[in-house]
């Protein structure tokens, strides 16, 4: 049953979707093409539809719009470029460098802009070798962009007639992402499982959640329409969508010293309970999950009180042998908070939306959009061999340029140069790690696919069951190519490879060359990644190590205004929890490729590491702290709290003040008003909760503050002896 959902769940999710959007709209031409009798046509407006198409990435309709409008309209000047200059290899070899460099500095901007980049480069790739003289230069051109508007006015017209099915799959893989989070969580109470380890795959899969939260954002708030829509179903979306970030920050609340944990309640085996009555609450997601990606009201598989009240009485029976449970009791309140949003979120439905989103919300839904905006002053000051952007478009530009010069000296085929050109392109990444990673699995994936296509064209000799087979191969190919690259790539070969016999290649010949063509641009990538202008993330993590602190200093202050008696704003506190996020993934993708890079370089692993995990311990205490002093009574805050909490922000401010800013970067200021608050005479349980918090949060910020000591100090050191070598 659970094989069958997943199997849907992929039908009716987004990557599915993209797949059969790009299929439908490079095929339905090419078909209508072949019964008019012009193959070669038809493949020039599918080749346009097909980059259009991989330039339509998930997000808002008018960025989608405007990111197919500007590869159009860059894709015509870069074809009208390297066609004049086709005639001359020495001047092609230029615009090679010159537009790549450039396409490649998109990547500065955000990541639609460098599709769009990619997509112009590969335009730039496909005509590199075509002999097209003035009399045929506008017959392709035309073609292309048929293909490119034909595919622009199908994905508008799917978001006119259903524009909330993209923020559905969004929200669903979202939340499928959060499902998974908290079972890597859940293992935390299992004995068994390495601790260290596990805090690893969770930082990794922090990285995930953070991206499609910020897509599923990037799709609802940029319009206010998606909360006042008289539909009700954007405001239904941003009320799910709410209520899981609140869920997924509950559960990073439920963050402890797991190996004491594991010391003081394993041997009286209450643990497991523990871990299975989670794993219930993320069987519980993928089933919301399911729901909103198949369209249909989520409705709940389990009723949790059984389980909380076995939890409760295993609890209960250490209370009786004096055994020190407020862990274990805290942890059973945080599942019971957690299990409340699951509630609400089944309450609505399509008469109940749930309560009105407050107006503050949705005057304040901009401020959550990431606006990445095209801004030529971010391209200059990225002008520079500091730049990771920046090194790796000058290699790009290198390598593209320099392989197309040397493969023309030696009369290496047209076709091979294409292919090898195209696989440099498509492997060559900003960091080793990347490279590296996509360098195996795009050689592989041809190696296979290269067998399944020959198999076909060899054994299948009916044209129709071959053109039926390519349409599959081109729908499955697509389809996983966010998911799995290699797999992608297993089926996107085959489909070329039919598609190329269809013009009369010779199919064995063609096998063997762009399996060869491949491994040359695979070897090529892999050895300019390593000498040429290489960009090591362990040189590139300071940037990444400064704004998360500086975000977790930011998001810990909110506990001032709670105590000063102040009223903390719904905007205010879920913008710095925000950028808690998006700083931690991108210190937790920092980290993932520094561990992809080869051993010699891995000289700040241990201390990143280190740095890393107790980071994650930090901002899941803070959010902890921050939930019990918003609702504690305001009689249980004194002046020991306010100078624990001086404390834990002045160590988080000593670890800043290591890193200085660059010249263009803001000076970051510290907090210097705090509340005066009466001692501490008779503290109740809740202010006895919020001081070991804060007791807590002081250690950990400390502890935060001399492993960044050590990254800096460990940092100058190997300076140092570079420069005596």
């Amino acid at each position: 049953m659970k094989r069958i959902r997943e199997i849907s769940h992929f039908f009716y999710g987004q990557y599915f979707a993209e797949g059969l959007m790009i299929t439908l709209g490079c095929i339905i031409p090419l078909l209508v093409c072949i019964y008019a009798g012009y193959l070669n046509e038809g493949t020039l407006i599918s080749f346009g539809a097909l980059l259009i198409g991989l330039s339509d990435t998930p997000g808002a309709p008018s960025h989608r719009r405007l990111g197919m409008l500007s590869t159009i309209v860059l894709g015509i000047l870069t074809y009208l470029i390297i066609v004049l200059v086709n005639f001359s290899i020495p001047l092609t070899t230029i615009f090679i460098a010159v537009l790549s460099f450039l396409f490649a500095m998109f990547a500065v901007f955000n990541a639609r802009a460098a599709t769009v980049g990619a997509m112009c480069t590969l335009l730039m790739l496909f005509n590199v070798q075509h002999a097209i003289t003035a009399g045929n230069i506008w017959s392709p051109l035309l073609l292309t962009i048929i293909g490119g508007l034909w595919y622009m006015l199908l994905s508008m017209s799917v978001i006119k007639i259903r524009p909330y099915r993209i923020a559905q799959q969004e929200l669903a893989e979202s939340i499928r992402y959060v499902a998974d989070y908290i079972r890597l969580k859940a293992n935390f109470y299992d004995p068994n499982v390495n601790i260290e380890n596990n805090y690893i795959k969770l930082i990794e899969k922090q990285v995930e959640v953070n991206k499609h939260q910020e897509s599923v954002r990037d799709i609802l708030f940029q319009s206010k329409r998606s909360i006042k829509d008289t539909t009700k179903i954007g405001r239904y979306l941003t009320l799910i969508f709410s209520d899981i970030v609140d869920l997924f920050e509950q559960s990073l609340t439920t963050q402890y010293d797991y190996n004491a944990i594991k010391t003081a309640y394993g041997q009286y085996g209450v643990l497991i309970p523990f871990k299975h009555t989670i794993l219930k609450v993320t069987n519980e997601l993928d089933n919301i999950a399911y729901a909103i990606n198949a369209n249909k009201l989520p409705k709940p598989t389990y009723t949790f009180e059984n389980d909380m009240n076995r939890l409760l009485e295993s609890v209960e029976s250490l209370d009786k042998k004096g055994i020190n449970t407020i862990p274990l009791k805290k942890v059973i309140i945080n599942i019971r908070s957690i299990i409340k949003y699951l509630d609400n979120i089944y309450s609505y439905n399509s008469t109940n939306v749930g309560p009105n989103i407050p107006k503050e919300e949705i005057d304040s839904a901009s401020q959550f959009i990431t606006r990445d905006q095209i801004d030529w002053k971010k391209f200059r000051s990225n002008l520079s061999l500091e730049s990771s952007a920046f090194r790796h478009a000058l290699r790009m530009a290198i390598v593209l340029s320099g392989t197309y010069l040397i493969l023309n000296l030696v009369n290496f085929s047209p076709n091979g140069i294409y292919w090898t050109l195209l696989t440099i392109m498509v492997i060559l990444k900003p960091g080793f790690g990347l490279t590296q990673e996509r360098n195996l699995q795009r050689l592989v994936g041809t190696l296979v696919g290269g067998i399944i296509g020959a198999a076909v064209i060899f054994f299948i000799a009916d044209v129709n069951i071959r053109f039926a087979l390519l349409i599959c191969f081109f729908l499955a190919g697509y389809s996983l190519f966010r998911i799995n690259y290699i797999v992608a790539v297993m089926f996107i070969t085959p489909y070329v490879l039919i598609m190329l016999s269809f013009h009369g290649t010779n199919t064995l010949e063609m096998v063997a060359e762009r399996v060869i063509d491949t491994f040359l641009g695979g070897a090529i990538a892999f050895v300019s990644s390593y000498i040429i202008f290489p960009n090591w993330e362990s040189t590139q993590f300071r940037d990444n190590v400064r704004s998360l602190l500086i975000a977790n200093y930011n998001y810990l202050a909110q506990a001032i205004q709670i105590l000063s008696g102040k009223e903390l704003t719904v905007t205010n506190y879920k913008l710095a929890r925000k950028e808690v996020y998006i700083a931690s993934a991108n210190m937790g993708s920092t980290f993932q490729r520094m561990l992809t890079e080869p051993k010699w370089r891995q000289k700040y692993t241990k201390e990143v590491n280190r740095f890393v995990i107790l980071d994650h311990i930090l901002s899941s205490h803070s959010a902890n702290l921050l939930t019990q002093v918003n609702q504690a009574d305001i009689s249980s805050y004194h002046a020991e709290h306010v100078k624990l909490l001086k404390k834990a922000l002045s160590e988080l401010n000593k670890a800043i003040t290591l890193i200085p800013p660059h010249d263009d970067e803001e000076v970051f200021e510290p907090k210097e008003e705090f509340p005066n608050l009466n001692e501490v005479r008779d503290e109740n349980d809740e202010s006895k909760l919020i001081t070991e918090q804060l007791q807590f949060l002081s250690k950990i910020s400390g502890d935060l503050h001399k492993v960044t000591q050590e990254l800096v100090n460990r940092a100058a050191e190997l300076e140092s002896e570079k420069q005596q070598v």
